[in-house]
């Protein structure tokens, strides 16, 4: 399902001769091509498949302002005050994204970091919700073999990379801004730290740990599933379900709901207990809606551990059949064990 762009440009950071980081901002918006099409798909695709991310909302800062002071969030409001089909509406998506991207250049300079690369600011619609998505994208060469097998070096955007990337849920915040929950962000690969200065920059904040709301909820699933009288196999099913259904939403990007989660889990069938009972009873926290997190879909597929010098994973579809567990001996018994590592134990005796 493709995107509806509304306003796409990008500006690019760099250091200058004075070993500064400069601005070079672009004077207008990009037509919408599409190549500006597949990119910005391209673009919501990698910031879907990102795991751990954050979310949150604008900070509420009670400080008083200084007259110039730049601010994100009003700065966005007074962008959406401009109808959409007011010619003047690219004019004012230039302006407010390279305003935006001088306060970048500010809040680095303050902060003492240095980064550099484009940075992309795309207004777009995707499944009856606008967002604003901004990202910081670096670029990495990529060889061409042309008809008369001549080879030419070229630059791309390398979204494989993306560290530094936050998306306003623009529905969510005109509707329901007191939930704070329409900012998400990717928390990069050493957390938080490598964020910090980019959710300074948009003046947000995070209110929610995704990755345990995440980790919360399947534990939940598995006990729940554990306590009722189901075979095996009917487990399994109901396991594939959850996970049949993460896979959509962080294909989509939309966000994970505990209600449609428990509508997949059967009701016991002797007292109609449900999983919303069962988390209610056991006094866990969940929020009715939170982004998924990717790992959750290893966990709902496979059983993994590690110690002792032991590592072990194995579908959970062959627990009961193929793998069982003696508690009392503490044996985890294998029939039929790769062939791989049949031949290594052979060739080991």
């Amino acid at each position: 399902m493709s995107a509806v762009i509304h306003q796409f440009i990008v500006h690019q950071l760099r250091i200058n001769k004075d070993k500064a980081i400069q601005l070079m901002p672009k004077a207008q918006c990009l037509s919408v091509t599409p190549s500006i099409e597949a990119l910005v798909e391209q673009i919501n695709h990698a910031f879907n498949a990102k795991p751990g991310k954050g979310v949150g909302g604008f900070q509420v800062d009670t400080s008083p302002t200084q007259e110039g002071d730049f601010q994100f969030e009003a700065a966005l409001n007074k962008l959406l005050k401009v109808e959409h089909a007011d010619d003047d509406t690219n004019a004012a998506f230039q302006q407010f994204s390279a305003s935006s991207a001088q306060h970048l250049v500010e809040t680095l300079a303050n902060m003492q970091m240095v980064e550099t690369g484009f940075l992309v600011f795309c207004r777009y619609e995707f499944l009856a919700t606008e967002y604003l998505i901004v990202t910081l994208l670096n670029t990495k060469q990529h060889v061409h073999v042309d008809d008369q097998l001549e080879l030419s070096v070229s630059e791309h955007l390398d979204l494989s990379k993306m560290q530094l990337a936050a998306r306003i849920d623009l529905t969510q915040y005109q509707i329901q801004p007191e939930q704070q929950r329409y900012v998400s962000f990717v928390k990069g690969r050493m957390g938080r730290k490598v964020s910090d200065f980019f959710m300074t920059f948009l003046g947000c904040e995070e209110l929610m740990d995704v990755k345990q709301q995440n980790a919360q909820l399947i534990n939940s699933v598995d006990a729940y599933l554990a306590t009722n009288t189901l075979d095996v196999a009917e487990k399994h099913e109901h396991r594939e379900a959850v996970q049949d259904y993460y896979k959509e939403k962080i294909a989509t990007g939309a966000p994970v709901k505990f209600s449609e989660v428990a509508e997949k889990l059967p009701k016991h069938e002797d007292t109609k207990f449900d999983f919303n009972q069962f988390v209610q009873s056991a006094e866990v926290t969940i929020d009715e809606a939170f982004q998924p997190d990717k790992g959750v879909l290893k966990q709902l597929a496979k059983f993994s551990g590690q110690g002792g010098g032991v590592s072990l994973s194995f579908d959970r579809k062959l627990y009961g059949d193929r793998v069982r567990y003696d508690e009392q001996t503490d044996t985890l018994v294998i029939r039929g064990i790769p062939p791989n590592l049949k031949d290594q134990l052979l060739r080991s005796k």
